[in-house]
């Protein structure tokens, strides 16, 4: 009795076994191509604009600090600011090249 229960709850041809592999396929598939494609392709143009940073450039920070490269060192560069004032930042912690933020929040607001 018990046995014919059990044999009656098996799927007939194992086609279970395949479904669940190609569901888990697409899974992964859309995961990759809606989530890990676009942060490589994202970090890989971050890297590019900082590495293409020059002297006069108007950046802004990740902390939002908006100014103009005064003097450019290995991994770093001094950002001039209203009225003279000059800091040091880390050229990992510039967002994006400030013309390009602005027509962001233009382009937003239209």
């Amino acid at each position: 009795m018990i046995y014919s229960i059990l044999v009656q709850a098996q799927t007939p041809g194992g086609s279970g076994l395949t479904t669940q592999l190609l569901f888990m396929g697409a899974l992964v598939a859309v995961f990759y191509f809606f989530m890990i494609r676009p942060q490589q392709k994202k970090a890989k143009d971050q890297k590019k604009f900082t590495e293409e940073i020059k002297k006069g450039d108007y950046v802004v920070t990740i902390g939002g600090l908006h100014g103009r490269i005064a003097e450019i060192e290995d991994d770093t560069f001094i950002i001039e600011v209203e009225r003279g004032g000059r800091l040091k930042y880390s050229k990992s912690s510039v967002s994006m090249e400030a013309t390009k933020a602005a027509a962001g929040k233009k382009s937003t607001t239209a």
